[in-house]
């Protein structure tokens, strides 16, 4: 319970107050004004929250897709606080069978917010049982077992399910059709992720200038989730090596030292890129050869490493394998090999 009351409504005219330190464990934004980005998203939430607040009925279902760190998880949190209701948290992962679901269902309060993060996870059994309880607010509860079991059809609460998933492909047609709304999160802007750097910095008492936002939110890949990470350690090593001051030397020097360059290369990263450009000659190679040369699992590059460096335009993948691009020559400053032969 006390998770849920972190969430419920707040006065409009002292949300802007300051936050004392101790009850401002969270850079995450308490409601939706507050939140940077994704504007077409949150302009037709807020059509959707007016809607269904005149008729005096639960928000339609929502189903949150796209990469980590966009902010799936903190509209599921601000939703909630808009329409001045709790919010249960579940994950995808821990729902193995359907009685790991009722707890959940049965303590909903009415119009209350149910929230299932990696919901792609969620098991069939459990995704089955979850249709009767989005479509009629109704469970089949089973007791007792062999010929003396009997059902018992329980009424829920209506209420609002949130899912968040980073891949919406491996939702079933069935369950994905039950969501009325249905939205896909996208890359932050740098000067979204500057205006986060700044309003976050402010909450940790640390604030910066605007030389200093752009060189973390050039570090941060577009993700807010990394842009507060970006400064959390530049807090650090500000507060470490000078005495809390802190500039945009002090943030470059910080990230440098932690191996995050100007385009948000880590040293995995780019070790990956050395690996194709000294050993492959810029390729085409496999993934797998890359993997087994750098002795690091096949599964972490792909899904850690090539993500990025794809939108980047840094590598391509094409039939015959992995190949490093022009702007990858010249961020690591190499020269390909036959304009050196």
């Amino acid at each position: 319970m006390a998770r849920e009351a972190v969430y419920q409504q707040s006065d409009p005219e002292t949300s802007a107050a300051p936050v004392p330190r101790e009850q401002d464990t969270s850079l995450r934004p308490r409601r939706m004004d507050e939140m940077v980005g994704q504007r077409d998203v949150i302009e037709r939430l807020k059509i959707a929250i007016s809607a269904a607040q005149k008729r005096e009925e639960p928000l339609g279902h929502i189903l949150f897709d796209g990469p980590p760190g966009l902010g799936k998880t903190t509209f599921a949190t601000v939703i909630p606080a808009e329409m001045g209701t709790t919010v249960q948290m579940a994950n995808g992962a821990g729902l193995k069978a359907p009685k790991d679901l009722l707890p959940y269902l049965t303590n909903l309060a009415e119009s209350s917010v149910l929230f299932i993060d990696e919901i792609h996870r969620v098991p069939k059994a459990v995704e089955e049982y979850l249709y009767t309880a989005m479509e009629d607010y109704r469970i089949d509860i089973i007791l007792g077992e062999g010929v003396s079991a009997r059902t018992l059809n329980y009424e829920l609460r209506p209420f609002t399910l949130i899912g968040a998933t980073t891949r919406a492909g491996m939702l079933s047609a069935p369950l994905r059709d039950r969501f009325q709304i249905r939205e896909h999160l996208g890359w932050y802007t740098r000067s979204e992720l500057c205006e986060i750097v700044r309003r976050n910095s402010v909450k940790l008492e640390l604030p910066v200038d605007e030389p200093t936002a752009k060189v973390i939110a050039s570090r941060s890949r577009s993700t807010p989730r990394l842009a507060n990470n970006r400064l959390l350690w530049v807090r650090d090593y500000a507060q470490s090596k000078a005495n809390g001051n802190v500039s945009d030397e002090i943030a470059t020097a910080a990230l440098d030292m932690i191996g995050i360059d100007t385009l948000g290369l880590d040293k995995q990263d780019r070790g990956y890129l050395d690996t194709l450009m000294r050993v492959f000659a810029g390729g085409p190679t496999g993934l797998e050869a890359i993997a087994h040369t750098m002795n690091v699992s096949s599964d972490t590059l792909e899904d850690e490493v090539e993500p990025f460096l794809l939108r980047s335009e840094l590598i391509v993948r094409t039939r015959r394998g992995r190949m490093a691009t022009e702007k990858a020559y010249h961020h690591l400053q190499r020269v390909r090999p036959e304009a050196s032969a």
